[in-house]
């Protein structure tokens, strides 16, 4: 059970770093992201991105878990 608790705490710093970077280095945009510009408002809607990250998480978790389990 150590070794699971072990894994959630780096996989969480490693998020917290890819965060950090990415609010330093500003988002990226794919070409599904809409962004309305209207005088000083801006409102961006990432359907693309969040989309992309959701499947990359999902898989990134699913690989963890599977490795996490099968050596139990």
């Amino acid at each position: 059970m150590a070794d699971v608790g072990r894994l959630l705490l780096v996989f969480g710093v490693l998020l917290v770093v890819v965060g950090g970077a990415l609010m330093l280095f500003g988002r990226f945009h794919l070409p599904g992201d809409f962004t309305f510009r209207s005088g000083n408002v801006t409102v961006f809607v990432p359907l693309a991105t969040g989309f992309v990250i959701s499947i990359v998480a999902s898989i990134v978790a699913t690989i963890v878990l599977n490795l996490v389990f099968r050596h139990r």
